[in-house]
């Protein structure tokens, strides 16, 4: 009969193994992935439309339009990005499209990101609303989590911060992307951001692959159409709008923030 104390010693080094093997692992693929300061990445957003309409007034017609719909809709975006700037906006045709809701809110979203100049410039079309904001970088408060995952071939590390005063958002980031920067306007980690998650939204943005790739100043233009405002500015506009739109006006708030 074996002690049960070696058995308990075998274990441990057990575990202890499969976890250096899991963290030789993650640096062989890391080590694929190229170190770059200049390219394109392609990321795919992803909305879960039933859980939105299980927060909607619960009723027969819901129920029945969920009954047809596939779970998910997607969209896909491109950023360019170098050192210094980066550059967000609509990229190729989601190849199925839900014809009701579209490819879902802010999927004309333009975002340019001067991290040198920390400045934000976008262009968002709020239910046909335009709107040119123009603003300073917005700065959140990252913490750091014990937790990697491999994306589009890059070992990432995984953070988290607060929107909204009470919306969590988790982010992955790359740090052999040494640029600063994210979808939409999220910046301020030590790495690119290659997944982005705003639970409370149902939404995720994931990235599919990474280009490295020369780029002009003439990559980082974004048309300029639209009413010029502040971020504080556009969000006081449009929450006039959304004042008889009950329970989803809050969450049509916390879109124009992204």
């Amino acid at each position: 009969m074996i002690p049960q104390s070696v058995n308990s010693l075998k274990s441990t080094k057990m575990k202890s193994l499969l976890i250096i093997l899991h963290i030789v692992l993650l640096s062989a693929m890391s080590a694929k992935a190229q170190f770059i300061t200049s390219g394109k990445i392609e990321y795919e957003r992803k909305i879960n439309i039933h859980a939105q309409m299980e927060e909607m007034e619960d009723n027969e017609w819901i129920q029945k339009i969920k009954s047809q719909m596939p779970k998910f809709t997607s969209a896909y975006f491109d950023m360019v990005f170098d050192t210094g700037r980066v550059s967000y906006k609509p990229g190729r045709e989601s190849p199925n499209p839900i014809k009701m809701f579209g490819n879902g809110p802010a999927t004309e979203n333009i975002v340019y990101t001067d991290l040198t100049g920390k400045h934000v410039k976008s262009m968002k079309t709020v239910y046909e609303q335009k709107f040119l904001v123009q603003d300073t970088l917005r700065t959140l408060k990252w913490k750091e989590k014990d937790e990697i995952r491999m994306i589009a071939g890059y070992k990432c590390h995984k953070a988290v911060s607060i929107i909204c005063d009470s919306v969590y958002v988790v982010a992955f980031y790359a740090e052999d992307l040494p640029v600063t920067g994210g979808p939409e306007m999220f910046c301020g980690l030590p790495g690119m951001i290659l997944e982005l998650a705003v639970p409370r939204l149902h939404t995720t943005w994931v990235a599919t692959k990474v280009e490295q790739k020369t780029l002009a100043d003439a990559d980082f233009v974004i048309p300029e159409k639209g009413k010029k405002v502040t971020q504080d500015a556009m969000q006081e506009t449009i929450k006039e709008s959304f004042k008889s739109w009950g329970k989803s006006a809050t969450r049509n708030m916390w879109w124009t923030v992204l």
